[in-house]
């Protein structure tokens, strides 16, 4: 199961993509909690009481029924539901007409706040790049697939008996040993040549490396064709947010010199500092594979089409992918009904959320300055909700 990667702001400034860590811990903090029943469930307000828009509504329940056959099929993480408990409201969606939407919510569902309730939510996007299927004058940076030498095995120097949980992505060298795979200077500069196949070919490296945070997006070409591609793999090396290294090195601010603390402020540095700007980005030594869609819309962790101001991501822990939830945000185009269909390295934790915004450069400019508080809560089956407050 992959997701989209990164989200467009935090991710970049030093938390997108999906692959990404959360930032460092720098202070010592509270335990967090493992999933959202040991993080406490409290009922939330009467849904009547969230003013649901009918459009947002009729949003929210295509997305739902997208959502019903995985949801079904999945175990909660969260320990918030049970599959019987989506039974009844799946075969109760499929049949309800769009004009009663909000009516379909208000009768299966019941708003429970996990946690403490307060909402942190960021924004991502499908990328738009100019690209190219064959290589020509222009279109140089390789799109690559999945490297058939990519595998997962144990180095030599781990001992077998602390060999647990999934072996680390790498390589087999020529002397038969497991070691890391290449970094992204190392594929900038060819390692992989002839060695995997290239989907197409980008135009400019640096857009293509924001795709690549992204983890999806689309390729327009000269002649107007446009490749969707989406996220394969990962070569297991470390991600480095780089707007969070701008930062500490006093590139990033509102003073004399320093650029805006924004994708475009980081985009903007590199552009007009090429030198310094191509060693910033190799220090993020993660490398993203595609795999070219032919289907609707970029694929989310829950193996649905992700949708324009519909669709979240959230972390399972917390939320049961396919789940409906309610934002009441600070900021307004944010708040109100999505469904929780992806995931992201960054997106850890109860009430953390990453909006959806589609693509083109309104989608661009929404999720790239998208940093929203407030309060959250998850919707669930009423037999659940009823189960979880009554303890």
């Amino acid at each position: 199961m992959r997701a989209l990667l990164a989200l467009a702001l935090v991710m970049v400034l030093g938390a997108c993509g999906r692959t990404v860590p959360p930032p460092a811990v720098t202070s010592p903090v509270a335990p967090v909690a493992a999933n959202a029943v040991l993080a406490g469930v409290a009922p939330g307000p009467a849904l009547a009481a969230l003013n649901l828009a009918d459009a947002d509504a009729r949003g929210a329940l295509a997305g739902f029924v997208e959502s019903c056959p995985r949801l079904l099929a999945r175990e909660d993480a969260s320990g918030l539901t049970r599959r019987e408990d989506w039974q009844g409201p799946c075969e109760r969606a499929r049949s309800a007409a769009p004009s009663r939407a909000r009516a379909f919510f208000a009768e299966e569902f019941t708003p429970v706040q996990v946690g403490d309730g307060q909402a942190f939510a960021t924004g991502y996007f499908e990328p738009e790049i100019a690209g190219s299927r064959t290589r020509r004058a222009g279109f140089e940076v390789p799109v690559y697939a999945m490297p058939a030498d990519l595998v997962r095995g144990w180095p030599d120097d781990v001992n077998p008996s602390e060999r647990t949980g999934r072996p680390p992505l790498g390589r087999y060298d020529a002397q038969g040993r497991f070691v890391l795979y290449h970094d992204r200077a190392e594929i900038e500069d060819g390692v992989l040549d002839g060695k995997a196949q290239v989907i197409a070919w980008a135009a400019d490296s640096i857009e293509f490396f924001f795709l690549q945070i992204q983890g999806s997006g689309r390729l327009i070409t000269p002649e107007g064709e446009v490749i969707r591609i989406g996220y394969a793999g990962q070569n297991g090396r470390e991600y480095t947010g780089i707007g969070g290294v701008m930062r500490e090195r006093g590139l990033l601010g509102s003073g004399p010199g320093q650029y805006a603390g924004s994708m475009q402020g980081i985009m903007a540095y590199i552009r007009e500092n090429p030198a310094q700007g191509r060693a910033l980005m190799r220090e993020n030594k993660s490398w993203v594979f595609f795999t070219e869609l032919k289907g609707d819309g970029p694929l989310g962790a829950l193996g649905v089409p992700v949708r324009r101001e519909s669709s979240v991501a959230a972390d399972p822990a917390f939320v049961p992918l396919g789940a409906p939830v309610w934002l009441d945000l600070d900021r307004r185009e944010a708040s109100g009904m999505w469904i929780a269909q992806d995931t992201g390295g960054a997106i850890k934790g109860a009430n953390r959320f990453d909006t959806f915004w589609g693509a083109g450069e309104d989608a661009r400019s929404i999720a790239g300055g998208m940093s929203g508080r407030g309060r959250a809560y998850v919707l669930l089956p009423k037999d659940a909700a009823a189960r979880l407050t009554a303890r």
